[in-house]
């Protein structure tokens, strides 16, 4: 007997003939002692199709209201997918966020799964049922609903496989697995068989979009084995978990990662002096902007201030400017630059440590494409530059050439 939970995104829940396929290919390879549950997300581009809906209402971001009415996609798939079941003649019984026990901290469109009381899950299991959650939303303390941001879904399953101690949790998508690079920029790229919880979680921070960076660490808080896979194909697709089978051949370099969604802030003339940098992030933190990549200088010339810079997504740029709009208006800060044409490229590998002349190699590559590198950071298993937008895909064909050709 296994305890599965099997994860489907929008695009492969996205019309009712795909919901009747993904029935018959769960009831196909489930065998008579299994346990499923189905974790589901909108149905192809409903989600988008509610936020432009909004957006001929108001202009402005009513958090708690735009959580109400998205979280409605996936109520729809979830009753869809569970009539579907049914009507192959399995029980079946579906669940909002909310009904499925999942708790979430109170930041409307951006909410943090904090526990899930799974009994009621538990308990239609053990009558039998086929389980179908809802994806991407939850429900504060206080009983309001909240949406888990991009890529919430696949959150939402792995912390569900945790709650529930299932075997493993399955992530399908309508790619086949995780590879090397993104395919649409490196044709070349190869799939990976397997990859550990430090090195998925790095490459979903930097912008390999095929899962959510909260979901990778709720895998490798519980445990739980996540096995990224294609709905429209019965391959084998790429086990994330916490090493390496030793059949796996060992690279220096696992991935070479690209995010396109960066702006850079530049905070000019910040006075030098203790608690004025704190107030920068603590606000921003207070208004849930994730904020990387952060560099302070002092002026030689003044060093009564300094300036400081970091990146954040694209889609918080309006955020950050209202944010640090407010604090100008006490501190004495010179200027705000916001660059909103930036992108980040990086390569990701636990290989890395211990290997000096990867860093220089990746740097040696910008410069031999005519590439400026704006800002460096680096992790034990990753080296992240700031670059141009327009030359990231150059960057990443370039680095991915040099790394994974060779094999």
């Amino acid at each position: 007997m296994a305890l599965i939970v099997k994860k489907f995104g929008g695009s492969s829940v996205a019309t009712p003939d795909k919901m009747r396929a993904i029935v018959r290919r769960v009831l196909k390879d489930m065998k008579e002692e299994d346990k499923i549950v189905l974790v589901v997300s909108a149905m192809g581009d409903t989600t988008d199709e509610l936020v432009s809906l909004a957006g001929q209402i108001t202009s402005k971001p009513y958090g708690r209201e735009m959580d109400m009415l998205l979280s409605t996609g996936e109520q729809i798939s979830i009753a869809l997918m569970a009539m579907a079941f049914k009507e192959a003649g399995r029980k079946s019984v579906s669940f909002t966020g909310a009904q499925a026990g999942i708790v979430t901290s109170d930041a409307f469109n951006k909410g943090r799964i904090l526990e899930i009381n799974a009994q009621r899950v538990i308990n239609a299991l053990d009558e039998g049922n086929i389980v179908i959650v809802a994806g991407f939303q939850g429900m504060t303390d206080g009983g309001d609903i909240t949406t888990l941001g991009r890529g919430g879904s696949d959150t939402t399953a792995v912390a569900v496989a945790g709650a529930i101690h299932a075997d493993a949790c399955e992530i399908y998508t309508d790619v086949d697995g995780i590879y090397t690079s993104d395919p649409r920029v490196v044709p070349d790229a190869k799939k990976m068989e397997e990859i550990t919880y430090g090195e998925m979680l790095e490459m979903a921070k930097l912008g390999a979009g095929v899962m959510q960076p909260r979901a990778v660490e709720m895998g490798s808080r519980f445990n739980v084995p996540i096995h990224v896979r294609s709905t429209f194909a019965e391959t084998e697709g790429t086990m994330i978990q916490e090493d390496y089978s030793m059949e796996v051949k060992q690279y220096l370099i696992r991935g070479v990662a690209e995010d396109k969604n960066v702006a850079k802030v530049t905070v000019l003339g910040v006075p030098n002096k203790p608690g004025h940098a704190y107030r920068i992030f603590a606000e921003l933190a207070d208004r849930n902007i994730d904020v990387d990549m952060i560099v302070q200088s002092v002026r030689v010339a003044n060093e009564g201030v300094t300036d400081i810079t970091f990146t954040v997504s694209r889609d918080d740029s309006a955020l950050v400017c209202d944010v640090l709009g407010d604090i100008r208006r006490d501190m004495d800060i010179e200027d705000i630059l916001i660059d909103e044409k930036m992108g980040k490229v990086s390569v990701v590998g636990a290989g890395m440590a211990g290997h000096p002349g990867i860093a220089a190699s990746m740097f040696g590559l910008m410069g031999d494409n005519g590439i400026n590198i704006e800002i460096i950071s680096t992790s034990e298993i990753s080296i992240t530059c700031l670059i141009g937008e327009e030359h990231v895909d150059t960057a990443v064909r370039a680095i991915h050439a040099h790394f994974f050709d060779q094999d």
